[in-house]
């Protein structure tokens, strides 16, 4: 079931985790902002990949219930604090020098926070699962994953605008803003700094499964 999970959240649209290659194309202003918010995301991709790469790892037949949960709890919790501060980072970068930039840069920004607020409110749910209850602990996921596939499908309109155009262009050139390798081995723990046990977003993210009746969650 933590393969549903993980199934989710690599299926969930995070801002520029899929950009890769560059762009010929240039526009200083343009490739200059560009650099200052890829510059400060960076950090906060990486952060999404490795929650995601937890989570993932978490995916085998004798992971038990326990572990799933502290890892999928660290890992929501990683990835509530990198969309936070990715909407920060277009805070602090300001308005695209693109037409409705300002515009572009607050939907943008509003979106990351309602996905930092979204991420958290899942740590909480994980949290209140009962790891000793084989059955509903399994039941409990596959709902918490069915919830994370509506945020990863949703609410992502302004983070593809922003994507988009020659903003999109000045990022492909940016390596902050490509897809980001998960760390080598998973950090292991719990909050905003590292993801507990061993994906990406796209996590992303972002941010996993279920227990079976001999304790290992299965898909």
């Amino acid at each position: 079931m933590n393969k549903k999970l993980a199934a989710a959240l690599s299926g969930g649209a995070v801002l520029m985790l899929t950009l890769s290659g560059c762009s010929d194309d240039s526009n200083k202003k343009v490739d200059d902002w560009a650099k200052t918010f890829c510059n400060t995301a960076q950090p906060q991709f990486k952060k999404i990949t490795d929650a995601n790469a937890a989570i993932q790892a978490q995916t085998r037949d004798d992971s038990k219930p326990a572990d799933v949960q502290k890892t999928d709890s660290a890992a929501f919790q990683q990835i509530s604090d990198a969309y936070k501060a990715l909407g920060a980072a277009v805070d602090k970068a300001g308005a695209p020098p693109v037409k409705d930039g300002a515009t572009t840069q607050q939907e943008a920004v509003k979106e990351l926070n309602a996905s930092s607020v979204s991420y958290a409110n899942l740590k909480k749910k994980v949290d209140a699962l009962n790891a000793g209850d084989q059955a509903a602990f399994a039941k409990g996921l596959e709902d918490i994953a069915t919830e994370l596939g509506k945020i990863s499908s949703t609410g992502d309109a302004s983070l593809k605008k922003l994507e988009s155009g020659d903003i999109g262009k000045a990022m492909q050139k940016q390596p902050g803003c490509q897809k980001q390798t998960p760390s080598a081995p998973a950090p292991s723990g719990s909050g905003a700094g590292a993801p507990a046990a061993s994906s990406s977003p796209s996590g992303s993210a972002s941010p996993s499964g279920a227990a079976s009746s001999s304790a290992s969650p299965k898909s």
